[in-house]
């Protein structure tokens, strides 16, 4: 373009080049974003359009484990040496109703750091089970310092009891030793059943039953029912199986490197254990792979969360599970949310059985006949002796359970999974996931008809990157909570304020938001029956839904602004347009009136629009965004000329206008203008800070090779000495003039006193 012509002074002319090059940079590394659904709006920690309430106590720390109670006005949270009881019912900052300290004793203490643990990271209680035993107690275990512990602790009116040290039992089996390894537990008629690592050296997973009438069970260690790396993540208990979720090493495939799988076992809650065989193990242990994978693509092998839709009346029941891969592309990783059907687990259940061949050592397809009662099932008595022994070493299932794909995206790593579902204007019940990241981000997903899910929101909970540690839904208080190593989060579910347009709530599609005609306001759907309010979950198109709003009765349904903003510039200046980006999916493009913007005059960077104002340039300039095929305006300016004003456009009349100031440069008449503001300085600075980093390495580089050589030449030992300087009278300096000082005849004064020659 020919700029020269337009009349601008070098430093207007050095920045517009800087804010191109910088352009041309951003769009050059664009393409660095990772693939999948992108959430719609980001939100920080901290930000006031989505405000959040964080609890937190002095001295505390670990708040990994989290239980609602029963009425849903207490939150329970199991921190590290201590359990807390916090009041969630006022919307605010949950409040402390009382806190016990549970510490691991200092012999426990003292052992853990002698067997080669950290006393400062490692060494401490950290409560890994809270579980509702009954109405009046909770029942609770702990790592302790490396020496599992549970206790049974008493309620009081929603309070906590102290914990007596003469009820604090051995909690092997249900608790893990190391704070580091996964681990889960769920109470079922009164018993525990828990995954866990057994030994000290987290070598020995186990799955358990304690508690309660029946006996205690557990897996067989010598059969290899589990591999020696198997990490637990749920266990969801259904009418008469409970089922646990793991990842573990794939020992049916042969590969050069080990290839993790996961898995969903099953145990009945009638099993009793065998009369000679299995004694005290499970005779009902079964398990079979997991497969959550896109076609053609590599599967999602690693499980990392489970859980049980709860009330869902419409359709079967069916487990989310999130997942990630063991192998990934550059740095890279990728998630992915999967759905399976309970009936589908049930299905494989009842299958045919895997077994190993001794000779081939390879699993294959078990083709013979199968006994009655089947062997695995939860029938009425116990099994007979043909049938455990059939289960011994029959314990992997065929067929595996396949997902249903609803959520895959690349560059994250989800830990933690909520689900509920919200009932919309229309009447049908839409799916709602909550999931935390590695770095400690909170994405909301909807799940559409086609059973594929897109991202409504991003929360960037903690200002430095760490895991989520745990989800909690509270459904009657309408929201979130979080928990992770300095606090818990309260996260409301939706904040529909923020959506201040028809336009801008329409296009959100959060089922829990929708637009109020008469307030001209998004508001919270507490009831399905808002006959008046608007809500497109399916389509999310504003066309229809916003039809009787303002835009519907303009000639420019699309175009015409609600608020115009007059900007008064001098000619030759550079204005800096902003605008807002809303909305993450959408295109946004600049418009002069009703054409395009001339690129003789402007560029556009980070959104704004940088613009010439030159002679007749001035008019009205709109953001345009465009989203699910429906175009709007985002911001309009009218921009005018302090020497010379444009008349009034008779279409823009009745439209509220607002005088603002934008960030200019300099102009070349050197007047000075409102929010000075010019990138050439910056340039200018960078350039010489970089011309003086060159310099002074050149400057290095040249004089050590010289000083080196400086050095060698001179005699070793003996300085040169300023002109009319006498040698000194000592001789201390040069004691040895045949090793230190090559000299000869010509080299020595009267006083024998070596004189430095530099070797030419």
């Amino acid at each position: 373009m020919a700029l020269p012509a337009l009349g601008l002074d070098l430093c207007s002319l050095l920045g517009l080049f800087f804010f191109q090059l910088l352009l041309l940079l951003t769009t050059t590394t664009a393409g660095a974003v990772g693939q999948g659904p992108m959430p719609r709006v980001k939100y920080y920690a901290g930000d006031e359009r989505r405000a959040l309430s964080f609890f937190h106590h002095k001295g505390l720390q670990d708040f990994d484990t989290l239980l609602l109670s029963d009425d849903g006005n207490t939150l329970y949270v199991g921190a590290r040496e201590a359990i807390l009881a916090l009041d969630i019912q006022d919307p605010g900052v949950p409040r402390l109703k009382n806190m016990i300290s549970w510490p691991a004793s200092d012999t426990k203490k003292s052992e853990c750091a002698f067997k080669k643990k950290s006393n400062e990271t490692q060494c401490f209680n950290f409560i890994r089970v809270l579980v509702p035993f009954n109405t009046t107690h909770l029942y609770a275990c702990g790592t302790f310092a490396f020496s599992p512990a549970c206790t049974f602790i008493g309620l009081q009116d929603s309070h906590l009891l102290p914990i007596s040290e003469d009820k604090v039992m051995e909690g092997k089996g249900q608790s893990p030793f190391d704070p580091a390894h996964k681990h889960t537990a769920v109470l079922v008629d009164g018993m525990l059943y828990s995954g866990t690592m057994n030994n000290f050296l987290g070598s020995e997973p186990i799955l358990m039953r304690t508690l309660g009438s029946q006996p205690v069970l557990k897996t067989d260690t010598f059969l290899r029912w589990l591999h020696p790396d198997a990490s637990f993540v749920a266990a969801i208990p259904s009418t008469q199986v409970v089922y646990f979720f793991f990842e573990e090493t794939a020992s049916e495939f042969d590969f050069f490197e080990k290839l993790h799988t996961s898995r969903v076992a099953q145990v009945c809650k009638n099993d009793v254990g065998g009369e000679k065989l299995l004694q005290k193990k499970w005779t009902t242990f079964l398990k079979a792979q997991l497969l959550c994978a896109q076609p053609g693509q590599l599967p999602f092998n690693v499980i990392r969360h489970a859980v049980l839709l709860p009330d869902d009346i419409s359709t079967a029941p069916r487990i989310y599970a999130v997942f990630t891969s063991q192998w990934q592309v550059g740095e890279t990783r990728s998630s992915a949310v999967c759905a399976f059907s309970l009936t589908d687990i049930e299905h494989v259940f009842m299958g045919k059985y895997k077994e190993l061949n001794k000779e081939t050592s390879r699993w294959t397809t078990y083709r013979g006949h199968e006994t009655y009662p089947r062997p695995g099932s939860c029938s009425v008595g116990p099994s007979s002796d043909k049938a455990l022994t059939f289960m011994k070493n029959h314990f992997l299932m065929d067929e595996q359970v396949v997902g249903t794909p609803l959520l895959v995206k690349s560059g994250v790593e989800y830990t933690q999974l909520a689900v509920e579902t919200a009932q919309g204007l229309d009447g049908h019940r839409h799916l709602v996931m909550y999931l935390g990241t590695t770095t400690g981000s909170l994405h909301k997903a909807v799940v559409n008809e086609h059973s594929s899910a897109y991202l409504v929101e991003e929360i960037q909970l903690f200002p430095d990157p760490e895991p989520v540690r745990n989800l909690q839904l509270a459904p009657t208080q309408g929201a979130l909570f979080v928990g992770f190593s300095g606090g818990v989060w309260r996260v409301p579910r939706a904040n529909c304020s923020v959506y201040e347009s028809c336009v801008d709530c329409i296009l959100a599609r959060d089922p829990h938001c929708a637009w109020d005609p008469e307030s001209r306001i998004c508001r919270l759907l507490s009831t399905p029956n808002m006959n008046s309010w608007k809500q497109d979950m399916e389509q999310g198109n504003p066309e229809w839904a916003c039809a009787n709003g303002p835009m519907g009765r303009s000639p420019w349904p699309r175009s015409r602004p609600q608020i115009i903003k007059e900007v008064l510039a001098v000619p030759n200046s550079i204005l800096e347009l902003p605008c807002p980006h809303l909305s993450a999916l959408a295109s946004y493009r600049w418009t002069h009136g009703t054409a395009a913007v001339p690129d003789a005059s402007s560029t556009v960077y980070n959104g704004s629009l940088l613009l010439i104002l030159r002679d007749g340039g001035g008019g009205l300039y709109q953001c345009m965004a465009t989203e699910n095929g429906f175009s709007y305006p985002v911001v309009s300016y009218w921009v005018d000329s302090r020497e010379q004003s444009l008349a009034l456009n008779p279409e823009l009349a009745g439209i509220p206008r607002e005088r603002v100031e934008v960030l200019l440069t300099r102009g070349n008449d050197g007047a000075a203008l409102a929010a000075q503001r010019s990138y050439w300085p910056h340039f200018l600075t960078v350039t010489v800070l970089l011309a003086l980093v060159l310099s002074g390495a050149l400057i290095i580089l040249l004089v050590s090779p010289l000083g080196a050589l400086r050095a060698r030449g001179k005699v070793q030992g003996c300085g040169t000495l300023p002109p009319g300087e006498k040698a000194p009278l000592s001789r201390e300096q040069c004691l040895q003039p045949s090793k230190e000082c090559r000299t000869s005849a010509s080299d020595v004064d009267a006083d024998n006193n070596c004189l430095g020659t530099e070797v030419a």
